[in-house]
């Protein structure tokens, strides 16, 4: 069986999904094609990555992950084949792939270039739907990827934010806003092991502070604002039964510090 994903900023319910999808079932009609999101902040890359980050891995081996958040589109930026980890990727290469090339080194990269692959004619504003759908439909056939074009060395990457780690305190930024409203952080499970998590803990963002990382939402009443361990790993800041980004006025990219009176 062979599985595509689709991660955009198209907007749900958006016709240039449909068009994809059209595309995609043209050239293979037995493919199955699952949508992660399309409601990826539109042109923004950085959330696109953080989502493909954590979702990716979650498929079978050699699932084929066409990502379209593309500000670029129409110009010379390259679209790209990738190979990384047990997952294959298209995609524009201005970024949105650069956390998991971060995570595990990318065992192949090509530039697409070949045309034969492309829907015709190819429009220079919806390369999702004549480049990157048509080849992700035609790998999913079994189409040698090394017939796309060149090799290529690297990825585009972006600066990402780094966690500051000090015996007293660490230091991260808020990632990402769900749909819920909570702000995930880039302070991992793993920077946090081994050091106390009950009240011990303040967890400061802006103004606003908390005491203890809990285990579920349900720990606090409505209302209150928590800091827990999320289903991805990572720290993160809600409030019980409302919207913490709203109720807080937080914004990605804005610190979260997580100190200890004693440690």
């Amino acid at each position: 069986m062979s599985i595509i994903t689709l991660t955009t900023d198209f907007g749900m319910g958006s016709p240039y999904v449909a068009a994809m999808k059209g595309v995609i079932l043209t050239i293979n009609p037995a493919a199955t094609v699952v949508d992660i999101t399309h409601a990826v902040r539109p042109q923004d890359i950085r959330h696109g990555a953080v989502v493909l980050d954590d979702v990716a891995e979650q498929f079978p081996p050699g699932t084929i992950h066409v990502a379209v958040i593309d500000p670029g589109v129409g110009t010379a930026r390259a679209i790209v084949y990738a190979r990384i980890g047990r997952q294959r990727y298209v995609a524009p290469d201005n970024g949105l792939l650069s956390r998991l090339a971060r995570r595990t080194a990318p065992s192949q990269l090509i530039r697409i270039e070949n045309r034969d692959w492309f829907r015709q004619p190819v429009s220079s504003t919806f390369h999702g739907r004549d480049i990157m759908a048509p080849v992700a439909a035609r790998l999913s056939l079994g189409r040698d990827p090394l017939q796309l074009g060149p090799p290529i060395e690297r990825l585009t990457d972006l600066a990402w934010p780094e966690v500051q780690i000090r015996p007293d305190r660490i230091v991260g930024t808020v990632l990402q806003i769900d749909s819920f409203g909570n702000l995930i952080t880039n302070i991992t499970a793993e920077m946090l092991a081994g050091r106390p998590t009950d009240n011990r803990a303040c967890i400061v963002a802006n103004i606003y502070e908390t005491w203890g990382i809990y285990h579920s939402y349900g720990e606090q009443p409505d209302g209150m604002l928590i800091a827990l361990i999320g289903s991805n790993g990572r720290l993160e800041l809600s409030v019980v039964g409302d919207n913490a980004a709203e109720r807080l006025g937080i914004q990605i990219g804005e610190p979260v510090a997580v100190a200890w009176e004693t440690l």
